[in-house]
Protein backbone atom coordinates (compact mmCIF):
# COMPACT_ATOMS: atom_id res chain seq x y z
CA UNK A 1 0.00 0.00 0.00
CA UNK A 2 3.39 2.00 0.69
CA UNK A 3 4.44 2.15 -2.64
CA UNK A 4 0.90 2.71 -4.36
CA UNK A 5 0.59 5.86 -2.48
CA UNK A 6 3.84 7.09 -3.19
CA UNK A 7 3.35 6.40 -6.75
CA UNK A 8 -0.05 8.38 -6.90
CA UNK A 9 1.18 11.21 -5.25
CA UNK A 10 4.66 11.13 -7.64
CA UNK A 11 2.95 10.68 -10.83
CA UNK A 12 0.28 13.77 -9.60
CA UNK A 13 3.60 15.90 -9.06
CA UNK A 14 5.32 14.91 -11.91
CA UNK A 15 2.14 15.13 -13.85
CA UNK A 16 1.47 19.13 -12.89
CA UNK A 17 5.28 19.90 -13.40
CA UNK A 18 5.02 18.76 -16.94
CA UNK A 19 1.93 20.65 -17.62
CA UNK A 20 3.52 23.74 -16.12
CA UNK A 21 6.91 23.76 -17.91
CA UNK A 22 4.82 23.00 -21.55
CA UNK A 23 1.72 25.27 -20.72
CA UNK A 24 3.11 27.97 -18.57
CA UNK A 25 7.26 27.87 -18.77
CA UNK A 26 7.53 27.19 -22.27
CA UNK A 27 4.85 29.90 -23.94
CA UNK A 28 4.98 33.08 -21.69
CA UNK A 29 8.47 32.87 -19.77
CA UNK A 30 11.47 34.28 -21.94
CA UNK A 31 13.98 31.69 -21.94
CA UNK A 32 17.81 32.10 -22.29
CA UNK A 33 19.04 30.56 -25.60
CA UNK A 34 21.59 27.96 -23.48
CA UNK A 35 18.59 26.95 -21.11
CA UNK A 36 16.16 26.09 -24.08
CA UNK A 37 17.36 22.46 -25.13
CA UNK A 38 17.01 22.07 -21.23
CA UNK A 39 13.13 22.96 -21.18
CA UNK A 40 12.38 21.13 -24.38
CA UNK A 41 13.86 17.82 -22.88
CA UNK A 42 12.25 18.02 -19.70
CA UNK A 43 8.98 16.87 -19.76
CA UNK A 44 10.65 13.92 -21.58
CA UNK A 45 13.04 13.27 -18.56
CA UNK A 46 10.54 13.79 -15.82
CA UNK A 47 7.45 11.28 -18.21
CA UNK A 48 9.99 9.04 -18.28
CA UNK A 49 10.95 9.30 -14.70
CA UNK A 50 7.08 8.59 -14.32
CA UNK A 51 6.97 5.45 -15.76
CA UNK A 52 7.39 2.75 -12.85
CA UNK A 53 5.60 4.94 -10.44
CA UNK A 54 2.33 5.10 -13.05
CA UNK A 55 2.71 1.25 -13.99
CA UNK A 56 2.58 0.81 -10.48
CA UNK A 57 -0.45 3.43 -9.87
CA UNK A 58 -2.52 2.46 -12.50
CA UNK A 59 -1.14 -0.68 -14.14
CA UNK A 60 -1.13 -2.85 -10.76
CA UNK A 61 -2.79 -5.68 -12.65
CA UNK A 62 -0.48 -6.18 -15.20
CA UNK A 63 2.48 -4.98 -14.03
CA UNK A 64 3.45 -7.05 -10.18
CA UNK A 65 6.06 -4.94 -9.22
CA UNK A 66 7.13 -6.80 -6.09
CA UNK A 67 10.62 -7.92 -7.70
CA UNK A 68 13.58 -6.18 -9.08
CA UNK A 69 12.77 -8.78 -12.05
CA UNK A 70 9.41 -7.29 -12.09
CA UNK A 71 10.53 -3.62 -12.04
CA UNK A 72 13.24 -3.87 -14.22
CA UNK A 73 10.77 -5.33 -17.05
CA UNK A 74 8.36 -2.75 -16.83
CA UNK A 75 10.69 -0.02 -17.40
CA UNK A 76 11.97 -1.81 -20.22
CA UNK A 77 8.47 -2.55 -21.44
CA UNK A 78 7.57 1.26 -20.84
CA UNK A 79 10.88 2.48 -22.78
CA UNK A 80 10.10 0.60 -25.79
CA UNK A 81 6.93 2.74 -26.00
CA UNK A 82 8.15 5.90 -25.60
CA UNK A 83 11.23 4.89 -28.34
CA UNK A 84 8.79 3.76 -30.94
CA UNK A 85 6.36 6.79 -29.44
CA UNK A 86 9.47 9.13 -30.57
CA UNK A 87 10.50 7.37 -33.85
CA UNK A 88 7.05 7.73 -34.76
CA UNK A 89 7.11 11.31 -34.91
CA UNK A 90 9.49 10.48 -38.25
CA UNK A 91 6.11 10.08 -40.22
CA UNK A 92 4.81 13.32 -41.28
CA UNK A 93 1.15 12.68 -41.11
CA UNK A 94 1.33 12.92 -36.91
CA UNK A 95 2.91 16.69 -37.66
CA UNK A 96 5.02 15.67 -34.79
CA UNK A 97 9.22 15.95 -34.56
CA UNK A 98 12.20 13.42 -34.19
CA UNK A 99 14.92 14.42 -31.89
CA UNK A 100 17.74 11.90 -30.45
CA UNK A 101 17.97 14.45 -27.36
CA UNK A 102 14.38 13.13 -26.74
CA UNK A 103 15.42 9.45 -26.66
CA UNK A 104 18.25 10.19 -24.38
CA UNK A 105 16.38 11.98 -22.24
CA UNK A 106 13.88 9.53 -22.00
CA UNK A 107 16.62 7.17 -21.27
CA UNK A 108 17.53 8.33 -18.55
CA UNK A 109 14.71 9.62 -16.97
CA UNK A 110 13.79 5.50 -16.82
CA UNK A 111 17.02 4.72 -15.40
CA UNK A 112 16.23 7.08 -12.63
CA UNK A 113 12.94 6.19 -11.99
CA UNK A 114 14.23 2.93 -11.62
CA UNK A 115 16.82 3.91 -9.16
CA UNK A 116 14.38 6.00 -7.19
CA UNK A 117 11.42 3.29 -7.37
CA UNK A 118 14.12 0.25 -6.48
CA UNK A 119 15.32 2.16 -3.36
CA UNK A 120 11.18 2.73 -2.51
CA UNK A 121 10.77 -1.39 -2.60
CA UNK A 122 13.56 -1.87 -0.45
CA UNK A 123 11.77 0.51 1.82
CA UNK A 124 9.17 -0.49 1.73
CA UNK A 125 10.73 -4.76 2.35
CA UNK A 126 12.35 -3.56 5.62
CA UNK A 127 9.17 -1.69 6.75
CA UNK A 128 7.21 -4.49 6.36
CA UNK A 129 9.61 -7.00 8.05
CA UNK A 130 10.03 -4.55 10.79
CA UNK A 131 6.17 -4.12 11.29
CA UNK A 132 6.37 -8.17 11.35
Amino acid sequence: MYLKTVSRRVVIGGTLLIWAIKFLLRPFVHIPHEWKPVVGFAPNLIGSFLLPFGACWFFQRYFRLQTPLHLSFTCCFGLLLVIINEYLQLIPVFGRTFDYLDIFSSVVGVFCGHLVFARLMILQISRVGQEA
